[in-house]
């Protein structure tokens, strides 16, 4: 096997382990909000590493003379990062202000009640 080979397998198994790792946090997790921290965090960070191991595919093939069609799919996986960065945080933060809105609670969370009440008096809350 040629150096190459194993740096994109590295690059998969690493984005496959984060993968993996952001589904367990789904069904580990006690709540809505720490489940989505788990599951963005891992899902961006094992998909930034799959889209590497693409990168540097594509980019060992265009050094052996692969042609230009090597370099569109290095511009499409850097876009696809690109949209996923944005995407994926902001979807979870809609999440997590529906489930804030809808009156769900961390579990086993400390809710400062006299700061939720200035805030709804339009006070400023003072530390």
């Amino acid at each position: 096997m040629a150096a190459e080979q194993y740096v994109v397998g590295i690059l998969v198994i690493i984005g496959l382990i984060f993968n993996t790792l952001g589904a367990i946090s789904l069904y580990r997790f006690p709540d809505v909000y720490t489940r989505l921290h788990g599951a963005t965090k891992c899902t961006t960070f094992g998909s930034i590493f799959m889209s590497l191991g693409v990168v540097a595919y594509a980019a060992f093939r265009m050094y052996q003379g692969g042609g230009s069609r090597f370099a569109v799919l290095i511009i499409h996986a850097l876009i696809a990062v690109m949209v996923l960065l944005i995407t994926n945080a902001t979807g979870a933060h809609a999440i997590a202000r529906a489930a804030h809105r809808s009156g769900i609670l961390p579990k086993m969370a400390v809710v400062d009640r006299l700061a939720e009440a200035e805030e709804r008096k339009g006070g400023v809350v003072s530390e």
